[in-house]
């Protein structure tokens, strides 16, 4: 394993499975959010955001955790191991809902988000976690079907498969 993509919903725990897998393997970790917004949830024009995933799939060795289904084929097609974290929305919604807690109770900045992208809670965003399964989830499974079979793909939906997951490495 060398070049990882980490695939699913918000608040499935991909940028922490990112850190997790980083510390073991050590290799760097990509967070997308991280190169896609800009101060104030400002985002990156599509141009630029390619260009910038071109030269980041480029190297040679990567953890790099986020959806963005649009940059999806490029990195799939560069990836050799994809970590799908197919978890349902309850459990997406709740580990949210702790980490805007968290985070705004104790003034803690994400290591995996822009600076000046404090933490959301607003409906647009629950809503976008809500249709996950509907919306994002099929378009996923349907380009992870035509992953070469060099690709090695992980599906993990229980926080003790993430944990056995981790123990295997």
């Amino acid at each position: 394993m060398q070049r990882i993509l980490i695939l699913g919903c918000s608040g499935a725990g991909k940028s922490t499975l990112a850190r997790q897998m980083s510390a073991l393997l050590h290799l760097p970790v990509i967070h997308l959010d991280y190169e896609y917004w800009r101060p104030n949830w400002t985002p990156t024009p599509d141009v630029e955001f390619d260009q910038k995933i071109t030269q980041l799939i480029a190297r040679d060795q990567w953890i790099m955790d986020g959806n963005y289904h649009r940059t999806l084929p490029p990195r799939l097609a560069r990836a050799d191991t994809v970590i799908h974290l197919d978890f349902p929305r309850w459990r997406c919604l709740t580990r949210i809902c702790k980490r805007v807690l968290l985070n705004t109770k104790f003034s803690c900045a994400r290591p995996d988000m822009a600076e000046g992208c404090a933490e959301q809670w607003d409906w647009e965003f629950i809503e976008w976690v809500w249709n996950f399964k509907r919306e994002v989830h099929p378009k996923n499974l349907k380009l992870l079907s035509r992953c070469p079979d060099d690709v090695k793909i992980v599906t993990l939906r229980k926080p003790r498969e993430v944990e056995a997951f981790l123990r295997s490495l």
